[in-house]
């Protein structure tokens, strides 16, 4: 199932809404910082600053995803993988940093039968049915 994982780029097109507080001085500098056109936006700001500290720990990142043997990226399945899965018999341990889709036309039933666990650092896209199916496996 590893040919399914996809490497996403730094600015994908998904992305998803965090809430950050920050005291009301850093506030006033970013704000400085967008006035004075180094950032287009706030948003642009952290975004860049997640990003240049995400870079830092880059080797630690990826050290601790091969420890605990996380795909580091998109990973989909479809329909057809999990039948796949389930004609072999093999149960599928879903283990990513990033996003895991788990494909709109997967009934809650083959994703019980076939999915064992769930582990994502980051999102997991699935019908709420399939997430209310698989939730005693999700962690």
């Amino acid at each position: 199932m590893s040919g399914n994982v996809h490497y996403l780029r730094d600015k994908g097109g998904e992305t998803e809404k965090l809430t950050v507080n920050l005291g009301f001085v850093d506030l006033g500098r970013i704000d400085l910082l967008v006035k004075e056109s180094f950032y287009s936006n706030r948003s642009d700001f952290i975004r860049t600053a997640i990003r240049k500290e995400l870079d830092v720990h880059a080797e630690a990142i990826s050290k601790t995803a091969t420890r605990h043997t996380l795909d580091l990226g998109m990973l989909d399945f479809t329909k057809a993988d999990l039948e796949d899965a389930l004609a072999s018999g093999t149960q599928v341990h879903i283990r990513v940093i990033g996003l895991a889709r788990i494909a709109n036309d997967v009934s809650p039933e083959l994703a019980r039968q076939t999915i064992a666990s769930v582990s994502v650092l980051g999102a997991l896209q699935a019908s709420p049915a399939v997430k209310t199916a698989l939730a005693d496996r999700i962690r």
